[in-house]
């Protein structure tokens, strides 16, 4: 993608110096898990009671309890140039984003809501639960806001062999097309029509439906982009096969299991690619109605 010149967004929340906690909330779930077998043979004794006092009150105080521990090397392990290469590089998707959406919806009868974007390593909070970079990028409706641990670009690529700006680029692109969702009021329906039936292989293929809608929006994002001049030759490529990467056909092949369509939650590869690229071929949002 040709971003050099490309403004970044003010939307975004920067936690990756914090990893382990997060700023201005409580302590995430991993953090606890982290602490605990130091915390436990501390409740026996009144001078652990106090130790964990102090590092309760450090810990409001702003100080990272891990760095004691050796819990936030997480990040001093990273190589701090391409890590902030990749969070710039994360902010301008975000941006073109912003850019693509809030001229086109109002096509559609729709005003552009900016979502945030939030930068974090390890662990942090969000309005949907505690955020772990085993969860992969996601979108909480709760706060409006995308989450990304930036190592999931490097597993993109190492892992699932998904390599290229455009592939990570379009990871964001599609969380993006979450937002969208929820401004339609999409995902509040969905998760009615789930709580309703329970789980199981009936809300699986609904969820499947979201997030094939999820990857045409990413799409439309893409063909506004393409035209605005940022795309290189072949960064379609690299958007495809991302995201026949991480279809769940192929990920439960890789994971040496029996591939069973009832407990796709994404979609097959196959399907992720066409919607994608229909989305990307058409930039008409009337192209991606996967419910019907």
């Amino acid at each position: 993608m040709r971003l050099d010149d490309y403004r970044e967004s003010d939307y975004v929340d920067d936690r990756r110096d914090s990893s382990g906690y997060s700023r201005g909330g409580g302590m995430s779930m991993g953090t606890m898990m982290m602490l605990w077998p130091l915390i436990r043979p501390l409740l026996r004794t009144k001078f652990g009671w106090a130790i964990i006092g102090l590092g309760v009150a450090a810990y409001f105080a702003g100080f990272n309890p891990l760095a004691l521990v050796g819990g936030q090397s997480q990040t001093h392990r990273v190589n701090k140039v391409s890590d902030d290469k990749s969070a710039i590089f994360a902010k301008k998707v975000l941006a073109t984003t912003e850019d693509v959406w809030s001229k086109l919806l109002p096509k559609y009868g729709m005003h552009y809501k900016k979502p945030g974007l939030v930068l974090y390593r390890g662990s942090t909070h969000s309005g949907c639960g505690g955020a772990q970079a085993q969860m992969g990028p996601f979108y909480c409706p709760a706060d409006k806001k995308v989450y990304l641990d930036l190592s999931f670009f490097d597993e993109l690529s190492r892992r699932f062999k998904a390599s290229g700006d455009f592939a990570q680029a379009y990871v964001i692109a599609h969380e993006i097309g979450h937002h969208i969702q929820d401004l339609q009021g999409i995902l509040d329906k969905v998760q009615q029509l789930k709580h309703r039936w329970g789980g199981g292989a009936k809300s699986n293929a609904l969820q499947v439906r979201v997030e094939l809608q999820a990857d045409c929006y990413a799409g439309i994002w893409g063909h506004y982009v393409d035209a605005m001049g940022l795309l290189d030759r072949g960064d379609l490529n690299e958007a495809l096969n991302a995201a026949g990467a991480i279809g769940d056909d192929t990920l439960q092949k890789r994971a040496g299991q029996a591939v069973r369509p009832d407990t796709f939650t994404h979609g097959s590869s196959r399907q992720r690619m066409e919607w994608f690229k229909r989305g990307f071929d058409s930039g008409d949002m009337r192209a991606c109605d996967t419910f019907k």
